[in-house]
């Protein structure tokens, strides 16, 4: 084994050895810019993070940053995030009448009657209370004081004093004659009164939210129940006030919050649910994980079925619908719910997809010849290359979502817009990468083909396309795989597709388990895309590398 510690032999003819101080000031003096560098890039990786810095406090200056978080409602966001993957049913419990009566939404997600086993109600003595104005007796009108009565002093012709007959005249502001025989303004005021009556009805309802957390509410009182604590509130529904019930130096739960005195008191239970004290009834939000009716809406005969139920009303149930097998009405229901539209969801989402391969397909064949005309090498025209190039800065300057703009007040909403949107902006966007690539091809094979006396054209086939139809195809899959996530931004302006019915669900503020839905499809549909165009890619790239 050789001696790794053993010293390089030196070269013949060439001795090493120490530079003297002057050398040194010899070398520097020839070369200062190797020795000296300019102050700028000595600091650079300095000066550079300072720039960020500054940049970034700028940025939260100019953007109002810590106002944007500061005066943020994260609850509402929040919100919004548990309705992506659950869903509320909102019960309310009236008690302005005196007795209890449990209502719902006209379209609650548990049908038309609903009766969940969390809400439980009990019989008892109640007391109906209303309020009726009631009039106060008015005096009868004075025939005295009419001016058309003959001993009425409006009736005089002006004899007397002066004075006298102005204050006679029935036209004076003062004059008796001016009643019309109507009472005193204190007479006749309408008088509140409290009519009660005591019959059997529902003295009490109580909602569960799970783990111990339930509200009893009685048309007096609304007790709740939660983590361990009690809280009593006082309702009246007559006065609209509401009071929370508490012991001297007894604070409200960490769970509740009452803004004002007297107005409505907030409940929040976390996952389980919200809930709202007002002075006529309390507005609950129960709270459960899943998506409601996501394959029958409540007016489906296969709603209130189990899953083993359904797969056996397949094959050996009777025949639910008349004339039609049990699967097909299986399948017809799931498509038609009036809940998720699922047979409208997944047309749109079709469309989504014919709008980005119509596109991109139309821009790839509009893009491809012309880039030979912007390629420097390719056309030896300068003023056709600047046309052409200038052609393409205009189509892809203008944003896909402008361009959406105009085509929908053109064509009217629809997909032809989204086409037309994404054909504009790709056909720019195709020349100049195209264009670039020809630019870039190796001269050598074309002027091999050329060599043999072979025409213009057949120089492009055989000498230029061949170099750059993997690119080409790898570019063009790749924007048909981002315009498939970009129609649907597009879609939502009313360019067709499933953007605008993802911005429709949006809009409502509550169908947030439907953007979810819409979103995992359109997430689903972009990883296939994904897949399919790399595998496309490796294709093409591995064809060519057998080829060379």
């Amino acid at each position: 084994m050789a001696d790794m510690t053993a010293k390089p032999e030196a070269l013949p003819g060439l001795t090493a050895r120490k530079l003297a101080p002057a050398d040194v000031d010899r070398i520097k003096a020839a070369h200062p810019d190797a020795f000296e560098r300019p102050f700028h890039k000595r600091f650079a990786p300095v000066l550079a993070l300072g720039v960020v810095v500054l940049y970034t406090v700028y940025s939260f200056w100019f953007f109002s940053i810590a106002t944007v978080f500061s005066q943020g409602n994260w609850g509402i966001a929040g919100t919004y995030l548990a309705d992506w993957v659950s869903y509320e049913i909102r019960p309310d419990i009236d008690y302005r009448t005196g007795e209890i009566v449990v209502e719902f939404p006209r379209f609650s997600p548990l049908g038309s009657n609903p009766q969940p086993a969390w809400i439980a109600t009990q019989e008892g003595q109640v007391t109906l209370r209303t309020q009726e104005m009631a009039k106060a007796p008015q005096a009868a009108p004075s025939a005295g004081n009419s001016f058309m009565s003959p001993s009425s002093p409006a009736t005089s012709t002006g004899s007397g004093s002066g004075s006298d007959n102005l204050t006679n005249s029935f036209m004076a502001p003062s004059s008796p004659a001016t009643n019309m025989g109507v009472a005193p303004a204190d007479e006749g005021v309408a008088e509140p009164s409290l009519r009660e009556e005591i019959k059997t009805g529902i003295a009490s309802a109580t909602v569960s939210f799970g783990g111990g957390t339930r509200i009893e509410a009685t048309p007096d009182i609304v007790t709740v129940f939660h983590a361990g604590e009690q809280l009593r509130v006082s309702v009246d529904a007559i006065q609209r006030d509401v009071q929370p019930l508490l012991n001297e130096g007894q604070t409200m739960p960490a769970w509740a919050e009452q803004k004002r005195p007297g107005e409505k008191v907030f409940l929040k239970f976390g996952g389980a649910g919200r809930a709202e004290i007002r002075d006529r009834e309390v507005k609950v939000w129960r709270r459960f994980f899943g998506w409601e009716n996501f394959f029958f809406d409540a007016n489906s005969p296969f709603w209130p079925m189990t899953a083993g139920e359904r797969m056996a009303s397949i094959f050996t149930g009777p025949q639910i619908v008349e004339g039609e097998s049990n699967a097909m009405a299986m399948v017809r229901d799931f498509l038609g719910n009036a809940e998720w539209q699922h047979a409208d969801v997944w047309i749109k989402l079709l469309q989504t997809i014919v709008m980005a391969f119509v596109g991109t397909l139309f821009a790839v064949i509009v893009a491809f010849p012309l880039s030979f005309f912007a390629a420097r090498n390719i056309t030896k025209s300068r003023i056709v290359n600047q046309i052409i190039k200038r052609f393409f800065d205009f189509l892809r300057s203008v944003d896909m979502l402008i361009w959406a703009l105009f085509f929908t007040r053109a064509f009217g909403p629809g997909p032809i817009a989204g086409i037309s949107a994404i054909f504009f902006t790709d056909t720019g966007t195709f020349g100049k990468l195209y264009s670039e690539a020809l630019e870039n091809i190796d001269d050598k094979q074309r002027e091999g083909v050329k060599s043999v006396g072979a025409s213009p054209m057949v120089v492009q086939r055989f000498g230029v396309v061949p170099q750059v139809l993997p690119v080409f195809a790898s570019q063009a899959l790749y924007f048909w795989e981002s315009n498939t996530r970009s129609a649907t931004i597009i879609g939502a302006v009313g360019a067709g597709g499933i953007g605008l019915k993802l911005w429709e669900a949006m809009r409502t503020n509550q169908d947030w388990e439907n953007v979810a839905y819409m979103v995992i499809l359109i997430l689903l549909v972009v990883f296939l895309f994904d897949n399919i165009s790399n595998a496309l890619r490796m294709r093409l790239i591995g064809n060519q590398q057998t080829a060379r």
